[in-house]
């Protein structure tokens, strides 16, 4: 028998008691954006994926191909009737059976879905406050780079943001320089120069940061560098915005006293549009 929020159950009637994602955050995951029946940058997420299950040493099984993880997704968008523009979130967590080490490394998985309003990206108008985050800093390894469900940090840092009426928080490692945002990766514009984290300084190594590192090197007029941000560079930007797959880009307005345009990322929405729609067709 276990007690469940005050109520004596047998043990087998809560699946969390033998759930290794929710009793030690042994679990990684992927969420995707579907369009028009299809799932957008398909195979990065699928590489992050099973190299994010080799990191933490699960064993990939042998029927997780990329088409079978393509099918996967979209069939739980079209029982759920939004496979025209959906979010769908994949958690994959080792068996039960252990305590930290657990007797096992074989996975089971969950997949979930949710609608979203509109298939293309855009860039929100609406004032965006930010502010540093520094109760807690992220660490520059490995395991900050990919998508396991220990999210205590960032879900601090969004108590933090919500209590001092911010719309987000940028995060910082443990050499106190920024790393990324408490949902997306971050980039700064000073100039024609713009600059984003490396994955070695902790930063989520995100698929929409790919795209947008992608992109801006094929901008003429843009230099794109993987470099540190320090808390000091932020008041230098002429521009700082959010990257991530759901949303694209959300540029952030003020920071402190420093308000910012976004114009670079008026523009690179607008090349990833027609970059990524034409090649989404329903299936």
């Amino acid at each position: 028998m276990i007690n469940f929020n005050g109520t004596m159950v047998a043990d087998d009637a809560n699946i969390l008691t033998q759930n290794r994602g929710f009793l030690y955050g042994d679990a990684v995951f992927e969420t995707v954006k579907i369009v028009k029946g299809s799932i957008l940058f398909l195979e990065d997420h699928y590489f992050r994926l099973m190299s994010s299950m080799r990191v933490v040493r699960m064993e990939i099984p042998m029927n997780f191909t990329m088409e079978y993880l393509e099918e996967l997704l979209l069939s739980v968008a079209d029982a759920n009737n939004i496979l025209d523009s959906a979010r769908v979130r994949i958690t994959v967590y080792r068996n039960d059976g252990g305590y930290y080490l657990p007797t096992t490394n074989d996975v089971s998985y969950l997949i979930h879905a949710t609608a979203l309003e509109q298939q293309q990206y855009s860039v929100s108008s609406d004032a965006y406050e930010v502010d540093l985050f520094k109760d807690f800093y992220i660490t520059k390894q490995l395991l900050s780079s990919i998508k396991t469900t220990n999210r205590i940090l960032n879900t601090t840092a969004s108590i933090f943001a919500f209590e001092n009426a911010l719309d987000n928080c940028l995060l910082l490692n443990d050499s106190k320089n920024v790393v990324e945002a408490i949902q997306g990766n971050i980039f700064m514009r000073i100039g024609t120069k713009l600059i984003t984290p490396p994955v070695s300084e902790g930063c989520l190594n995100g698929v929409m940061r790919k795209q947008i590192l992608a992109l801006a090197k094929k901008t003429a007029t843009i230099e794109m560098v993987e470099e540190v941000i320090s808390p000091f560079d932020l008041q230098k930007a002429d521009e700082i915005f959010i990257t991530n797959v759901i949303k694209g880009i959300q540029p952030i307005t003020k920071y402190r006293k420093k308000n910012f345009n976004s114009d670079l990322a008026n523009e690179l929405v607008e090349r990833l549009n027609e970059q990524i729609l034409p090649n989404y067709v329903v299936k």
